[in-house]
């Protein structure tokens, strides 16, 4: 195991911000895998940390093969953890809003163009990521249409969805495309959760990681024995414009009825939103049509015209 500090720079007050890189395996940068990059996504810290472990266990049985180079970055935005802040703490930037980043420009485009330098040349990335809004969603590979996309590559990972978008005026500046643009086969997978650990959604996305490695032949075997068998038929692309979402209509206390992955027919309620001072049922939240939960608030109040649901029909 090879540890190098990546991108490093002073503070006044504390000791410097440093980002390393853990990399296994000697030979073409085949692998890199990038951790948290805001200052609530714990979980993705922990299966980066998780993924240190695993390599640093493979490198010792000689379980990566000649010529595979595999790097992880468990943190890109350590500052921001420390102190419980999601973004940048100065500003209130977004370091996955500033790729491919600028070494002249504000702090988070330098801390950018450090990280994009150390890991532009990769034949594969993996980012953990995490959703804009506040919930909980199922584990599935996220990929951006660049026309460097490869969703029969994001099918090896085994989870049940691969979700594919058109981009949007700001993607152009999250790591994920700029990945692609520069020729890097990138993939988003998102581990279920984002500021709380879940150990079973951990094992999933780990179990996703270590197959789709084996299956590119990054290692000799595999590095995990997840429950049950893998077949590529079993995973469904869906384009994101298809899927149904659901904003609340009125602002409250919001209670929620179902849990992501749960199946529902049309006509039940998925959530009911309260009034905060006088407890009574302002509204309730019924599903248009069957479906399931891609995607679910988690936050127990809600404002009028957030995002509460995204729904698989």
């Amino acid at each position: 195991m090879k540890v190098q500090t990546i991108f490093s720079m002073p503070s006044p007050y504390r000791d410097d911000f440093r980002i390393k890189a853990y990399t296994f395996g000697e030979g073409e940068k085949t692998l890199c895998i990038v951790g948290s990059m805001r200052g609530d996504e714990m979980q993705q810290q922990f299966v980066a940390s998780r993924m240190v472990n695993i390599l640093k266990q493979a490198e010792e049985q000689s379980l990566i093969p000649c010529g595979v180079s595999i790097s992880v970055i468990p943190s890109v935005n350590p500052s921001s953890i420390n102190i419980e802040k999601r973004f940048w703490a100065l500003d209130g930037t977004d370091i996955n809003r500033m790729f491919p980043g600028y070494d002249q420009g504000e702090t988070t485009q330098r801390i950018a163009a450090g990280v994009f330098e150390f890991i532009k040349d990769f034949r594969f990335g993996i980012q953990l990521a995490s959703y804009y809004l506040p919930g909980n969603f199922l584990p599935h590979i996220h990929m951006i249409r660049t026309g460097f996309e490869d969703v029969d590559d994001a099918r090896l990972f085994g989870l049940p969805y691969v979700v594919v978008s058109d981009p949007k005026p700001f993607d152009t500046v999250l790591l994920n495309y700029n990945w692609q643009i520069w020729e890097t086969q990138a993939f988003s997978l998102y581990a279920g959760t984002t500021d709380v650990i879940d150990h079973d959604m951990a094992d999933v996305t780990l179990d996703a990681i270590c197959r789709f490695m084996h299956q590119k032949c990054m290692t000799t075997a595999p590095l995990r024995q997840p429950a049950g068998s893998f077949s590529e038929k079993e995973v469904s692309t869906i384009n994101q414009a298809e899927m149904i979402d659901i904003k609340a209509p009125h602002a409250g206390l919001f209670l929620l009825n179902h849990t992501v992955g749960q199946p529902f027919k049309a006509g039940d309620t998925l959530a009911r939103i309260i009034h905060p001072y006088e407890g009574f049922e302002i509204c309730s939240i019924v599903a248009p049509t069957d479906g399931m939960l891609f995607f679910a608030r988690n936050k127990s109040i809600t404002f009028q015209n957030t995002l509460l649901f995204r729904i698989i029909r």
